[in-house]
């Protein structure tokens, strides 16, 4: 009986596995996800014709609510609608900024906000306003009242306006692959949320107004 010693043993394990790994199949690489295969394809994160459309309407519809609650230290209102005023023209300018960075690093249009529609010297673009937005007539009416008349006319607008917001969302959102990207689906859950809150405090504010 002839006996291998180990050096022999040792070599001979050692063909059989490279002659095993010689045959197996390399392992397939993982499937790339939609958006990363869109990443590659164009070097830009992915989005559809919804995000684009939500994202460059939204900028005007803020920018139509900073310029209604910016004129609240000049008009006489009261300290609650002052200080919501001003929560409004923060938090919407901030977003504002947000969307024109998300269209740019996307290589696409940015919309102005100081063109929208309604505002004044706009009155040829009612076609083009969002859901909720004042007209140019209404814009007029609020930019003359002053005081108590301010503050409910004030309210009123804002909250048909914020009402319009929502129903942008939910347009998105019921657009087939819309709001897949992380970045739209958390700021339109915040803008629904924020939103939401801000009619409810309005509704209170405007209710107690009544005599």
């Amino acid at each position: 009986m002839l006996t291998l010693s180990r050096p022999l043993l040792t070599l001979a394990a050692a063909t059989l596995l490279g002659a095993a790994a010689a045959h197996a199949q390399p392992a397939a690489p993982p499937a790339a996800s939609p958006a990363a295969k869109a990443r590659a394809d164009n070097g830009r994160p992915p989005f559809t014709p919804a995000d684009v459309r939500f994202m460059s309407g939204m900028i005007g519809h803020h920018a139509q609510a900073v310029l209604m609650a910016g004129w609240a230290p000049t008009h006489g209102a009261s300290r609650a609608v002052s200080v919501l005023a001003e929560r409004i023209v923060v938090a919407q300018r901030d977003e504002i900024a947000f969307m024109q960075r998300w269209l740019g690093d996307r290589a696409l249009d940015v919309p102005d906000p100081a063109h929208v529609a309604g505002m004044p010297g706009m009155e040829g673009m009612h076609h083009e306003m969002m859901p909720g937005m004042a007209t140019a007539e209404e814009l007029q009416r609020l930019d003359h009242a002053r005081g108590a008349e301010f503050d409910r006319l004030f309210l009123t607008l804002m909250i048909k306006h914020h009402q319009g917001a929502l129903t942008m969302v939910d347009q998105l959102l019921a657009a087939p692959g819309a709001a897949n990207d992380d970045a739209v689906y958390k700021f339109v859950s915040d803008v629904s949320a924020d939103q939401s809150t801000e009619i409810d405090r309005m509704t209170s504010m405007l209710e107690s107004m009544k005599p």
